[in-house]
């Protein structure tokens, strides 16, 4: 019995283990279907000792990208069970996938469990905190959970917060640009782009992007100048900043003073001077330009030099036994000081002193007859010269046979002078040999000065004498052994231009898409009074002499508002009273501007043409006024920079601002032999009173156009007729002469009076002319009157310098003759201007550009830009004292285009700046128009 109570004991509690087990299980299946919402957890399972769940591998915070879903993964061991709890609910069992291992070193039970999250779940979920989502782990020994992982939608929003902005800052200045990204989840991560290349900071030591997402540069340096974009990216997108310009600008500085210049007056008081640039540094993307003088001058005196002179004699010597005696002499009476010249003359002195009654024996035969054989050979050259010159007077008929100078094409062009046949005074044998005999120079008034009360050349006054004039005759056998010095050819001259392409140069042909105005000699009156004068009021007006490159602009406001005033423009027609010293030279015509006695509240724009081929290296100019007492007095340097007044130094004209009137004058001071005064060259030609003979004129005048309308009315006078169109030499002051020369004439219908074909002027002649034009005059006869055609060339050159080649094809008949046309600019008929219509620019565009301009900002003066884009780029303290520095720039524009009144070219220069964004072509102003004046606007103003 007893044994049998015992075996029925055991399935009891056997049965009650069972059910207690069933009911945990049931219990733990029901939490996990959420019937049981609460926090409790079974305390533990029943189970063999063991150890707590030991997590491997924890869930990790993740992000949803767009809508797809993320895997959240969690390990334990050993574990029995593990289970996702999401929020503080428990993730159903059949979202779980778990997968069983056993850890092959302690034998304990490895479980993962993976879970999806779906962006919907997340989007549902309201919670005060983020989406979140933890393990729990069973062992026989209890639970354990894991860390919370966080669930969050990932996004990054478009616009920046904080975009970077553009700066302008000095060199060696610090540069912040400042990024705050876009919205997102994750936080974007910022990235710098410089021109659309990344920036590492480690790189360089200067830069630093860690500052909250700001890009620093310590020093600005100028390579750091560019375009800035801050790039934002997270796992969703990246976004693009507005990009951001940046530009480091260097301010100018004054380099270091130059040494100061040697005195220039050789003698007494003068002045010298030192200059300095505005590059150390050069002003750079904008920089503000050097303020103060870049030239200063003072005042100096030179010691003058004391030339050596020779104290008297001293008494004679002893008689030595050579019986002479000597005396000596000092040049110390003064002595040569401050680089004066020595005593000319011996210093010592000797004298036979036995009043040749001392005789001294002849050392050898020798010598007897060495001093016999040359006096006989004297006495032989003597005879021979004698005779020579008795042969050549004999000689008095000559003819003249042009060599051709097909082989000489640029050089100096010879002639072979022969004996004529008797019988047949006019006929040339090409075939005869040439009498080598003959090879002469002869001296004559072959150029002169002045045309003006002048006969034309015959062949007797050929042979007058004038020392510094040679005309040099080669015959063809000094030819043949390459004796005569010839140049080559270099071709046609190139005339000079100006900025933007408009030539100044007159007298030659420029193809442009404006009306020409062409006249011919015949529409330049003959000599008369180059005078304008016009009455002018507050709205201003321009003066111009016509013909002659001469103008005078008065501003707007220049006038009191309810005045007039008579203001006249002359040229000095006669010898100016400034007569430069040594080699400086009169570059333009003497012109007055008046009355004197008024002055006027803003500066006036005076235009005087000069002949200088503009090289600073080569020049110095200087701007000379003529006092009341008639002395000379500098006014200033063209490169001098003051606030007095202005100098702009076009290739064929000088601009002035100027706030007096009175007489005023260019002078050139060349610094070196490459200095080069530019000479027009012009042939003219007309019948002698003697109907076979033909007249050529040659004239080198100053390439001024008042200068060639001067040599223009003269010969309209003397009957003469331009020939071809004129040409450019560029005469060097290099001290060599200029030769003149006729070429190629039919041998057979023309023949050149003897000794004329060659000519050749002194440097002095030419380059000191005083404005007054070189005339050279060739004297050609005809063989028959049936002959009415000349063809032949006029060859200027100067010796080792540049040469011209003029080609002659005319008739000589007056009906017959073809009319060369010379172009200049159309201001004969309106010489005076007034008011608006004198002015290029309208009064309303003028006024809104000088509003603009003359407003500071933040990198300085407008003006200073407007003056650069106007090719004004040096002296800018001379505007900076204006009360309107736009206004007097536009006044100098207008009186630099007064012929062409390029508006496109000062539109395009404002469009550049960036004030203003319109062609002036595009505005109209009918303000301005004159119902008496006929003032097409150019350009469509």
């Amino acid at each position: 019995m007893g044994g049998g109570a015992a075996r029925s004991s055991c399935p009891l509690r056997l049965e009650r283990r069972l059910l207690l087990l069933l009911l945990g299980l049931c219990r733990w299946t029901a939490a996990l279907r959420g019937n049981d919402n609460s926090e409790a957890l079974p305390e533990s399972i029943p189970s063999a000792p063991g150890t707590l769940p030991h997590f491997m591998e924890e869930p990790d915070d993740a992000y949803i990208i767009k809508s797809n879903p993320i895997v959240l993964r969690c390990k334990a061991m050993p574990a029995m069970q593990i289970f996702f709890k999401c929020n503080g609910e428990w993730v159903h069992q059949n979202e779980h996938v778990s997968e069983e291992s056993m850890d092959e070193t302690t034998g304990l039970k490895v479980r993962e469990v993976f879970i999806n999250v779906t962006r919907q779940q997340v989007e549902d979920f309201h919670g005060p905190e983020d989406y979140w989502c933890q393990c729990v782990a069973w062992s026989h020994l209890g639970t354990s959970k894991s860390r919370k992982a966080s669930v969050r939608i990932a996004y990054l929003r478009k616009n920046f917060e904080q975009d970077p902005q553009g700066k302008e800052v000095p060199i060696e200045g610090m540069i912040v640009l400042h990024c705050r990204p876009p919205e997102g989840v994750p936080a974007a991560e910022v990235e710098w782009l410089k021109n659309e290349e990344p920036i590492d900071s480690n790189l360089d030591e200067n830069i630093d992007t860690r500052a909250d997402h700001n890009l620093i540069i310590r020093q600005a340096r100028l390579s750091d100048s560019g375009n800035y974009t801050c790039m934002a990216a997270n796992i969703v997108a990246k976004r693009r900043s507005m990009s951001a310009t940046v530009v480091v600008y260097v301010n100018g500085g004054w380099s270091s003073w130059t040494e100061w210049s040697n005195c220039n007056a050789r003698c007494g008081r003068g002045w010298q001077k030192r200059s300095r640039t505005c590059t150390n540094p050069a002003p750079l993307n904008g920089g503000a330009f050097c303020e103060g003088m870049s030239v200063q001058k003072i005042t100096c005196t030179s010691l003058c030099p004391v030339d050596g002179n020779w104290e008297v004699w001293s008494e004679w010597s002893v008689c030595s036994p050579e019986c002479e005696h000597l005396r000596v002499r000092e040049c110390i009476a003064p002595p040569p000081r401050n680089g004066g010249k020595y005593c000319e003359g011996l210093s010592q002195e000797s004298e036979n002193c036995t009043e040749g009654l001392c005789i001294q024996d002849i050392e050898t035969a020798s010598d007897i007859a060495l001093y016999s054989g040359l006096g006989a050979a004297v006495i032989a050259v003597a005879v021979l010269v004698v005779g020579v010159t008795l042969y050549r007077r004999s000689q008095s008929e000559y003819g003249v046979d042009v060599i051709d100078s097909s082989a000489l094409t640029g050089g100096f062009q010879t002639f072979n002078f022969k004996t004529v046949r008797q019988g047949n005074s006019l006929l040339l044998n090409s075939s005869m040999q040439p009498d080598l005999t003959v090879s002469r120079t002869y001296s004559g008034p072959i150029c002169l000065q002045d045309p003006m009360d002048k006969e034309l050349m015959t062949e007797s006054s050929l042979f007058n004498p004038l020392s510094d004039i040679k005309v040099k005759v080669q015959s063809s056998f000094m030819v043949s052994l390459g004796v005569t010095e010839r140049a080559e050819y270099h071709g046609k001259a190139h005339s000079g231009t100006f900025p933007h392409g408009n030539s100044r140069a007159f007298g030659t042909i420029q193809a442009r898409n404006k009306a020409t105005y062409i006249q011919n000699l015949s529409s330049i009156s003959t000599r008369s009074e180059l005078k304008t004068t016009a009455i002018f009021g507050h709205l201003g007006g321009r003066l111009v002499v016509p013909n002659t490159g001469v103008s005078l602009l008065i501003s707007h406001g220049a006038i009191p508002e309810e005045s007039s005033w008579e203001i006249s423009l002359s040229i000095t027609q006669k010898e100016s009273s400034l007569q430069p010293e040594g080699t400086d030279v009169l570059l333009g015509p003497e012109v007055t501007c008046g009355p004197s006695d008024l002055s006027v509240s803003t500066p006036f724009a005076l235009t005087i043409p000069h002949c200088a081929e503009v090289n600073s290296e080569y020049w110095n100019i200087h701007l000379k006024k003529r006092t009341q007492q008639g002395k000379w007095e500098e006014v200033m340097s063209v490169e001098e920079e003051t606030t007095s007044c202005y100098c702009l130094l076009d290739p064929y004209a000088c601009h002035i601002l100027l706030n007096s009137f009175g007489t005023y004058a260019l002078i050139g001071e060349p610094i070196s032999d490459c200095a080069v005064r530019q000479l027009k060259v012009a042939v003219f030609g007309c019948l002698s009173c003697n109907s076979l003979d033909y007249n050529l004129r040659v004239y080198c005048m100053d390439n001024t156009p008042c200068a060639f309308q001067e040599v223009v009315s003269d010969e309209r006078l003397q009957g003469g007729q331009l020939l071809e169109e004129p040409k450019l030499l560029h005469f060097k002051g290099n001290t060599f002469s200029l030769q003149i020369s006729v070429l190629d004439i039919p041998p057979f219908l023309w023949r050149i009076k003897p000794f004329t074909a060659c000519q050749e002027v002194p440097f002095s002649r030419v380059w000191c002319s005083s404005q007054k034009p070189l005339h050279c005059a060739f004297s050609l006869e005809r063989y028959t009157p049936a002959t009415t055609q000349l063809s032949c060339k006029i060859c200027v050159r100067q010796v080792k310098g540049h040469e011209q080649i003029l080609q002659i094809q005319t008739s000589i008949l007056e009906n017959e003759r073809e009319t060369i046309a010379f172009f200049a600019h159309d201001d004969s008929n309106f010489p005076a201007q007034m008011g608006p219509k004198a002015f290029k620019i309208p009064y309303s565009i003028r006024q809104r550009i000088c509003a603009t301009f003359d407003t500071p900002n933040a990198k300085g003066k407008d003006w200073q830009m407007l003056a650069q884009k106007t090719c004004i780029n040096r002296n800018l303290s001379y505007f900076a004292t204006q009360s309107s520095p736009s206004a007097v720039i536009l006044d100098l524009w207008e009186a630099r285009h007064q012929h062409d009144g390029d508006l496109d070219s000062l539109a395009c220069a404002l469009e550049e700046i960036g004030r203003t964004h319109s062609k002036i072509s595009d505005i109209t102003e009918p303000e301005i128009e004159e119902p008496d004046f006929n003032y097409s606007r150019q350009n469509g103003l």
